[in-house]
């Protein structure tokens, strides 16, 4: 593959080699020299990935893959460890649905409960069992989450003061989403974006701290602070690990309890007891997992990546009104077996506020039934790369299966 250089190869001297999937894309010079002050680190191995939806991150790029030997560095797995996708196709047609499909999105943000969840209508439903059955569902899937919670806790009780089980469920903010998909053969999917919530974002941040401290106990000198590592062997280390691996659970419960609940709810909706005939997939793009790549054993963290071995099945979405896709892997060894986990941000929050107004929201999400008011603003798709362009630079790394187009979307 690498021999048809899909991929822009970028070295330094005593640094790692930068293998870049970024043709046709545009890649931000302040993540460019992030990327080489994570390569300057003598932890990484073989070379860093890094994918074509690249931008610049907290402590380390998003959109990057980066394999290290014997060290984590907790930034770069960050604080929304597990988040990730899932998606099913019903056994539904285009035809099914309603012209309008404000009902559905009404039905999905009932069951669903998204944005700051603490005391809204969502939550309330939720306490006084409206759902009938879901609260108790939430509870025995919290108890077998509980018991290795309490243990991390047992060592680290700043960890057990978190809205851990009422996040259980929940959708969250920013870019999390629920979406109903058409495919290119007018099949019905359900889709969905989200990760571990309060929870997880409380142990990636303790344990970015506690590798700050460990660096300045050992006095090394890094290239930015929030590249701080925890060593095999350290005191924290195998806690991390633990914690992080639990965090990642979390979160694939907590999508798979959503889309329960997202199913339930269009069905009521719709009146139509439909099958989900294929679950796609269920899968992480901000983690870290034990793999084996050029000849050694080491810890591979996907920020903003999919795991993509080959004939493995990945979920990459574009933004609000523009297309996503479900993908097969090609095994790409030089990409350690990754794609992109969806578009990237060109532009931060803040100015996609500035830049865009509510009638560019509506015009830019035209026959998607969402949410167009000043509080979805940042999420707007002019504030995202050309999703056709990111697939076009990352042919080598997977294959494309379903394109969906979203026709409703409910946003954190």
């Amino acid at each position: 593959m690498c021999n048809n250089h899909h991929y822009q190869l970028i070295e330094a001297a005593g640094k790692a080699p930068i293998k870049a999937w970024t043709k046709g894309v545009p890649f931000d010079e302040k993540a460019q020299q992030q990327l080489a002050n994570i390569a300057a680190m003598p932890q990484v191995h073989s070379h860093i990935a890094v994918m074509p939806d690249v931008h610049l991150g907290k402590g380390a790029t998003i959109g990057s893959v980066i394999p290290s030997v014997e060290a984590i560095i907790p930034a770069a797995v960050g604080v929304d460890i597990g988040c990730g996708m899932v998606a099913t196709k019903t056994s539904l047609k285009a035809a099914d649905l309603p012209d309008n499909l404000f009902g559905v999105r009404s039905a999905f943000e009932a069951a669903v409960p998204h944005g700051r969840t603490s005391g809204r209508a969502g939550r309330s439903k939720r306490d006084n069992g409206a759902w009938g059955e879901i609260p108790n569902y939430v509870g025995a899937e919290w108890l077998k989450l509980q018991g290795r919670f309490e243990r991390i806790c047992d060592k680290h009780p700043v960890l057990r003061k978190t809205n851990n089980v009422s996040h259980l469920g929940t959708l969250g903010t920013g870019n999390h989403f629920l979406e109903l998909c058409l495919d290119e053969h007018d099949a019905v999917w359900i889709m969905l974006h989200s990760g571990s919530r309060g929870v997880g974002n409380r142990i990636g941040t303790y344990f970015i701290e506690l590798a700050k401290k460990e660096m300045e106990r050992h006095q090394i000198q890094l290239p930015d602070q929030d590249l701080a590592y925890l060593s095999e062997g350290s005191d924290y280390f195998n806690d991390y690990v633990e914690a992080v691996e639990w965090a990642q659970d979390f979160a694939a419960k907590n999508r798979e309890i959503m889309m329960l609940n997202a199913i339930a709810a269009l069905k009521a909706e719709l009146g139509v007891n439909f099958s989900t005939t294929e679950l796609a997939v269920n899968c992480h793009h901000n983690y870290v997992s034990r793999e084996h790549h050029f000849g050694k054993d080491c810890y591979v963290t996907r920020k903003g990546a999919v795991r993509a071995q080959k004939g493995e099945l990945g979920i990459i979405p574009g933004s609000m009104g523009a297309r996503s896709f479900i993908v097969r892997g090609l095994g790409n060894p030089d990409s350690f077996n990754s794609c992109s986990h969806g578009a990237g941000r060109v532009m931060s929050r803040t100015q996609a506020k500035k830049a865009f107004n509510v009638q560019d929201q509506i015009a830019a999400t035209q026959g998607v039934e969402c949410r167009t008011d000043e509080g979805v603003i940042d999420e707007i798709p002019h504030a995202y790369k050309d999703i056709d362009a990111v697939m076009a630079a990352q042919q080598d790394l997977v294959e494309v299966v379903h394109t969906l187009k979203q026709v409703v979307c409910v946003k954190g």
